[in-house]
């Protein structure tokens, strides 16, 4: 990862589209709060905040590549994401509850895309 200015907030846009990615971890740990070890937290605004605010990756893929992401492909992949998600948040507005966003009719695309930009994250 030395291709990348930021290696540790790639490590977190990382496994913030993993959790995105898996509606097994969803349901668990967003839901359920059902947790892997004590001291450990996850929820779906604890990644949108890492995606948006942290990072900023969502708001400019493109601008990310060399500072969190090494290639275009990175960035196209999470610029779909980006737009699958702030479809669901013009739908349902950004204070709905994680087990809320669950149902919404748009969150098959939004784990297909975050699978999609996974992949692409995790391709040498």
């Amino acid at each position: 990862m030395n291709d990348v200015r930021f290696p540790e907030g790639r490590m977190e846009i990382v496994s913030a589209v993993a959790a995105l990615a898996s509606r097994d971890h969803q349901r668990r740990v967003w839901v359920e709060r059902r947790y892997p070890r004590k001291d450990y937290y996850d929820d779906f605004s604890t990644n949108v905040h890492i995606l948006y605010d942290d990072t900023r990756v969502l708001e400019d893929p493109s601008a990310a590549i060399g500072i969190y992401l090494r290639s275009e492909q990175e960035a196209a992949a999470l610029a779909n994401l980006a737009e699958i998600l702030n479809a669901v948040f013009a739908e349902m507005g950004t204070e709905s509850a994680d087990s809320e966003y669950l149902k919404s009719r748009l969150w098959e695309s939004v784990i297909r895309s975050a699978s999609v930009a996974l992949h692409a994250l995790l391709a040498d």
